[in-house]
């Protein structure tokens, strides 16, 4: 997380106001006014306001000039279109910017009680007292998988290194739960790894941390099934690598068609797509 403490956001500010300035004195002569979009950008616009020319407005219309704090998935800017729009930063992909006004837990919290309120609940009875902060605790637990600080080391060994050159297929199993991206809802159930040797070894458990941490975010199963083989085949090379999930979908099953049933998906790599019997071997397994 990158904190933009007050001095940062000022020096930001002073910079964007003598752009806004230069805009206001060269641009359109009809823009008279700076509109902040809520939350961030009132505080912003009431500063350029005090240090150009351009006077404050909470009132959008036509002679003003728009400003925000963030640009981040660009729907903001596209819906002020119309107008002259300045932001104060670009996030980078998957960074998460705090600026010195906020207080991240406690904003997040309120749009948990926000829902909680759009679904007809009351935020304030008992039992829903403290559910947005577990629900924020929960979510750091859920989605680890945006934190690359959490990212699982892989525990690699020579092949031979113990005088045994393995060149058979080793095989983990094990269960999944991720988190559709469509609807947020969960979607779980079994996986089936499978890798032949060449000259890396790989630490066995490490395949079901890398896939639980590449589950810990919004997902699609058939996204998941390559994003985990990409990372441990571009570390082992092995001479063929597989992976097979079955899935259950809440977003079917609760919504929608609301039909039971198992997505597969499969990634069969080298050998394993190459040579029959190597992915017969292996189908077995998993059937």
């Amino acid at each position: 997380m990158r904190r933009i403490e007050y001095n940062e956001w000022i020096k930001l500010v002073e910079s964007m106001s003598i752009g806004a300035q230069n805009f206001y004195l060269k641009g359109p002569k009809d823009v008279e006014f700076v509109y902040g979009v809520p939350r961030g950008g009132i505080l912003l616009a009431m500063k350029i306001a005090e240090l150009t020319d351009l006077k404050f407005t909470t009132e959008l219309n036509d002679k003003c000039l728009v400003v925000d704090d963030l640009i981040d998935s660009g729907r903001t800017m596209e819906k002020f279109k119309d107008y002259p729009f300045f932001a104060l930063i670009t996030k980078k992909e998957n960074e998460w910017i705090e600026f010195w006004y906020e207080n991240t837990n406690q904003d997040t919290e309120d749009l948990v009680v926000r829902q909680l309120e759009f679904i007809g609940e009351d935020p304030k009875r008992e039992g829903l007292i403290d559910t947005p902060k577990r629900v924020i605790k929960m979510w750091k637990e859920l989605f680890k998988g945006y934190d690359k600080k959490q990212k699982p080391r892989m525990a690699i060994f020579e092949n031979g290194h113990d005088g045994l050159q393995y060149d058979e297929m080793i095989i983990d199993s094990g269960d999944y739960y991720s988190q559709c991206e469509h609807h947020m809802v969960p979607f779980f159930g079994k996986y089936w790894f499978a890798y032949i040797p060449d000259k890396k070894i790989l630490g066995l458990s490490k395949v079901a941390r890398m896939i639980d941490y590449y589950s810990a975010k919004l997902q699609i199963q058939e996204r998941l099934v390559k994003e985990v083989l990409d990372e441990i085949e571009s570390q082992i090379k092995p001479l063929g690598i597989a992976l097979v999930m079955r899935g259950r979908h809440l977003c079917k099953e609760m919504r929608g068609v609301k039909k039971k049933g198992e997505m597969i998906t499969s990634d069969l790599r080298g050998v394993f797509k190459d040579k029959p019997e190597a992915r017969a071997e292996f189908m077995r397994f998993v059937k």
